[in-house]
């Protein structure tokens, strides 16, 4: 099914199957372990360090990746989960980049795991993206759906003065 995106472009849905059968590139685990790395490491990004752990939640094991990068803007993270999308393929940082497809974290996420919470800051805004088989299933969704919400660092402290009935007045 294609429709028309707000440039004109015509675009065409994804079917929410093609998060599972898309992480089947990565044979092995630590292959998909190795692309979530290798995006902490490409150039631009400024990450010193990265860490992973295995976190439970409610009774669930998750795996988290944290790094020290520079971290993304709404746009940049949109962009991001996008099918297709890099900027690898140009200019100098394609001399150091490994992927070149736009594929790597989707392939490499949905392989470790069914659901994939990015939290990220860029300057004052923080930004939260959801790459989610259980969502799509949920809500029986027809095409991938990718919610991100950003918001502001500052109203999210005004926020948290109202809901606690603290007031600066």
């Amino acid at each position: 099914m294609a429709r028309l995106s707000e440039h004109g472009i015509r675009l065409s849905s994804m079917s929410p199957s093609f998060l599972n059968s898309n992480s089947t590139s990565h044979t092995w685990p630590f292959s998909a372990v190795a692309e979530l790395i290798d995006n902490a490491s490409d150039p631009g990004v400024t990450a010193k360090q990265i860490w992973i752990d295995v976190a439970d939640e409610a009774g669930q094991l998750c795996l988290t990746f944290t790094d020290n990068g520079s971290g993304m803007t709404p746009n940049k993270l949109h962009k991001m989960l996008s099918f297709g999308f890099t900027e690898k393929g140009s200019g100098k940082a394609s001399l150091q980049a490994i992927g070149v497809y736009g594929n790597g974290f989707k392939s490499g996420s949905m392989r470790l795991g069914r659901d994939a919470l990015i939290f990220t800051k860029n300057g004052g805004c923080q930004t939260v993206g959801m790459l989610s088989q259980t969502y799509l299933r949920n809500i029986k969704a027809q095409a991938v759906i990718v919610p991100i919400v950003p918001f502001n660092q500052q109203t999210n402290i005004l926020h948290e003065q109202i809901w606690h009935g603290k007031s600066n007045k």
